[in-house]
């Protein structure tokens, strides 16, 4: 066997340190979790500390001079490219951690914590008012967030980096101008079809129970590994957790759909993080390349499978025995659960065009907020007139307009965008895994999923963040992030099903 250079010794002790850290991130992440799914409603004093404590232990220990030393002794030469692209990402981490006061850490972490109860609070009485200084003190402290990382560079721009480092904020701004340019006029033909297809079938005041033990059933199709998971509820649906342990939740609505379609999407991220190298835990190499990555996984299982008809012509004779009341032939739940509905004012239950009008309303407002171009107190006009401009309908009050997502709770401004980015990237992955797999939807028409999955860890989750986003799409569908292939995906089904 031969000897380690001192370049493999350092790096070896670099990762056991970093492998801490991450153990201290990973701990945090499960609280959040409880905050959310099962903490008691006046638990929030005590959990805004135990986070904030957790968020400053896991600063310190990043941004410690050790760390620096050795990323500067570490030779890259002397090391494999897999380890040169965790030195990457370690480094990348401990410059922007480095410039950020652990004061100013824990200032966010507290207040995140804090403003998610009041969102909850704010929601439930339909009162943005109740939200909105914990709203204006999460944007002061993110904007100075993005001035210590880079003061010459738009705090917006560096907020979003956060979420997605490679493929860069004008990418993401000139995709939405194109899904604007492109959907908007197709969504106009839609209007004007004479087909209309009718989600009443499935607003038969389901019981949330039944439609939890058919959630489970899905899961079970698609191949969920129960021993390393679990299905809960929450306010807003999230998946977080591990290689080892990945938490989904959901939750189930009038329509019986909506929560189908978010188990899925939610199940998409799980089979992602569940696909990891479990053998590179706590290391850059054991975690998702990222959020634009991530959702390409939610938004391929959530419509280029959960939409499509061969998984309907699998899963509709399952759903009619657990809900016999459901008459419906496969060709009218198909147009039905493609339906584009552009009167709908809620993000998660969007269909696959209007969603994208939803994503950059987001992104509008949260970069008006964040440049200063608009004050807090202005959102729920602002935004009740973009949705009335974009989709034509109007909220009447908060909480089915823009309190609708539980993301600015978290301080996360910046990740809306990675939607969209996910969803063209879907396409992409979707169309290359069809060409990879003989006989694809033929086997999804047989409830068979298995194929796909081991393709997607093959191609994607099995590397980690050994590649930047632009080199993992490279190296997993042998092309560059392409807008059009969504786009032609999109006017090609829906031309078909409302016959324009």
């Amino acid at each position: 066997m031969p000897s380690q250079t001192d370049s493999e010794k350092i790096y070896n002790k670099l990762i056991r340190k970093i492998k801490r850290i991450k153990n201290i991130g990973n701990a945090e992440g499960l609280l959040r979790w409880d905050q959310q799914v099962m903490m008691p409603n006046a638990g929030t004093p005590a959990r805004s500390q135990q986070l904030s404590a957790l968020s400053s232990i896991q600063h310190e220990l990043l941004t410690d001079e050790k760390i620096g030393k050795m990323l500067d002794e570490i030779d890259e030469e002397e090391i494999s490219k897999e380890r040169r692209s965790a030195i990457r990402e370690i480094k990348r981490e401990f410059e922007r951690a480095k410039r950020l006061p652990t004061e100013l850490i824990e200032k966010i972490s507290k207040a995140s914590s804090e403003a998610f109860s009041k969102w909850l609070k704010s929601k439930e009485e339909n009162d943005f008012s109740i939200f909105a200084p914990n709203l204006e003190k999460l944007i002061e402290l993110k904007t100075k967030y993005a001035e210590y990382i880079d003061p010459d560079v738009a705090p917006y721009q560096v907020l979003f980096e956060d979420y997605e480092p490679y493929l860069g904020l004008e990418i993401a701004s000139d995709t939405l101008s194109k899904l604007r340019k492109e959907l908007v006029p197709f969504i106009e033909k839609i209007k004007e079809s004479e087909v209309k297809p009718d989600r009443s079938t499935f607003e038969n005041n389901f019981s949330g129970e039944k439609q939890r033990e058919f959630a489970q059933h899905v899961l079970d199709i698609l191949g969920f590994k129960w021993e390393y998971g679990r299905l809960d509820t929450a306010p807003h649906p999230f998946t977080s957790g591990t290689q080892y342990d990945v938490r989904v939740t959901t939750r189930f609505e009038d329509n019986l759909l909506d929560g189908l379609f978010s188990t899925i999407h939610e199940f998409g991220h799980a089979n992602y993080t569940l696909g990891l190298p479990k053998e590179k835990y706590g290391t850059p190499l054991g975690e998702s390349r990222g959020f634009t990555f991530h959702e390409s996984q939610s938004r391929l299982w959530e419509n280029h499978i959960g939409r499509s008809r061969p998984f309907w012509e699998y899963i509709l004779p399952e759903l009619k025995k657990k809900f016999p009341s459901i008459d419906a032939s496969i060709e009218d739940v198909y147009k039905t659960v493609n339906k584009v509905h552009e009167d709908n004012l809620i993000r998660v239950d969007a269909d696959e065009l209007t969603y994208h009008m939803h994503i950059i309303l987001r992104f509008e407002i949260e970069n008006d907020l964040i440049e200063n171009n608009i004050e807090v107190k202005e959102i729920p006009s602002v935004w009740n007139d973009k949705m009335e401009n974009y989709l034509g309908v109007r909220p009447e009050n908060d909480s089915e307009g823009c309190l609708q997502d539980v993301h600015w709770s978290h301080g996360s401004f910046g990740y809306f965008p990675t939607y969209s980015l996910g969803s063209v990237l879907s396409a992409q992955i979707y169309n290359s895994a069809k060409n990879d797999i003989d006989r694809l939807e033929e086997k999804m028409r047989n409830g068979k999923f298995e194929s796909l999955k081991k393709w997607l860890t093959e191609k994607i989750h099995r590397y980690g963040k050994r590649y930047t986003t632009n080199e993992l799409i490279q190296k997993s569908i042998g092309e560059e992030f392409n807008p059009s292939h969504f786009i032609d995906y999109i006017k090609n089904k829906y031309s078909e099903i409302y016959e324009i």
